[in-house]
């Protein structure tokens, strides 16, 4: 029997995706390196995209002159990110405020829960929570949570000083672009990269506010109408790790169903939370924002998983937060240039990176195809 000959690969082909590689890795080994510094860039860079967003919702949907459009954005995404750190603080706090009672029966009630719990394993004698606490280095603990508030702090410090000049550098942004590509029609398919870079990632930002929106109107109702204590800011925490892909429907659907273990004496509460929340991002998930995405998110689920993975062993919470933002960037950058186009199919969902916006409508069940890569280079 004849072997097949074996696939032959041109030999610039093979130095082309070896240099691609390596150069990936090394961006990875400085963004890394660099994480202090470009953590808040990117958030600042990621505000920057929204407040463009909002800037242009305000030109089209009000009165407000242009010239006054864009402080109003300004003002409206800067309030926005100070009031949820301000309501994650001040609600985490509360756990510990004598007025809410939390804090005071969680020992008793974690001591019952052990109790029962063991007695349904068949243990008899189970350790009290005081000596399960006795066993932890309740100080590190303790230690890193008060680090981690104070860099949040820092962070929010810096992010607004990168916004500022972020905005102040606007101004000069097309002189750039005139002066990287005198060229018109490279100066227009450049363009035209940037203009899907920001509706990519526009569109994941809306599409994760009104989905995050309607599933938090639900979880409101559902935790008021079983008593849950702080209702509302486990809907604002709902609402913000819902832009976490995979760890943020796990912790809105299972975090406010064991702290209300903590809270109530019966478990049928904890239980009502824990398959209705699960119920409510099942729905989500499968049937609504599917049909929102449509061409903005076109990535692969393990694109996805290995985007929060690897952002997030990077620059921590930020970089899950962003992991789908920069995927989909990546993915447009990547599917304009031949030598780099097989990346960015291996980063989508259907194997066609972006579709052309000004093609016809397809029929029922089709996406619309991609356009050829502009470059010839690579």
């Amino acid at each position: 029997m004849t072997m097949k000959p074996p696939i032959t690969v041109p030999t610039s082909t093979v130095a082309r995706n070896a240099l691609v590689a390596i150069a990936i890795v090394a961006v990875g080994a400085a963004a890394y390196w660099l994480s202090d510094i470009l953590t808040p860039l990117a958030m600042a860079i990621f505000l920057l995209i929204m407040i463009d967003g909002v800037k242009r919702t305000i030109e089209a949907r009000t009165r407000i002159p242009h010239r006054f459009a864009g402080a109003a954005a300004l003002i409206v995404v800067v309030m926005l990110f100070f009031a949820s750190i301000a309501i994650i603080v001040n609600g985490a706090s509360s756990f510990f405020a004598d007025a809410t009672g939390v804090w005071a029966r969680m020992g008793p009630r974690l001591d019952r829960i052990v109790l029962d719990a063991s007695h349904m394993v068949g243990i008899e004698s189970a350790p009290t929570a005081a000596e399960l606490m006795n066993q932890l280095d309740m100080r590190s603990y303790l230690t890193s949570t008060a680090m981690q508030a104070q860099g949040t702090l820092t962070g929010a410090f810096f992010v607004m000083v990168y916004l500022a000049f972020l905005l102040a550098s606007q101004a000069g942004f097309r002189r750039k672009i005139v002066g990287m590509f005198p060229d018109r029609t490279a100066r227009n398919e450049a363009m035209e990269v940037f203009q899907r870079v920001r509706g990519g990632v526009e569109g994941y930002i809306w599409v994760q506010a009104v989905t995050g929106a309607m599933i938090c109107a639900a979880a409101w109702v559902l935790m008021r109408a079983v008593g849950l204590q702080n209702a509302e800011f486990w809907t604002f925490v709902i609402f913000i790790v819902g832009f976490i892909p995979v760890l943020g429907g796990a912790v809105a659907g299972l975090v406010p169903p064991l702290f209300a273990l903590v809270q109530f004496q019966t478990y049928w509460q904890a239980g009502v939370l824990l398959v209705g929340l699960q119920a409510i991002l099942f729905i989500s998930g499968n049937f609504i924002q599917p049909r929102m995405q449509g061409e903005n998110q076109n990535i692969d689920p393990v694109v996805v998983l290995l985007s929060l993975a690897f952002w997030g062993k990077l620059w921590g919470v930020v970089g899950m937060f962003l992991s789908t933002p920069l995927a989909v960037m990546a993915m447009a950058i990547l599917a304009e240039f031949k030598g780099s186009r097989w990346m960015a199919i291996l980063l989508s969902g259907d194997g066609e990176p972006y579709a052309e916006h000004d093609e016809p409508a397809p029929a029922k069940g089709k996406r619309r195809r991609v356009n050829p890569p502009h470059s010839e280079g690579g």
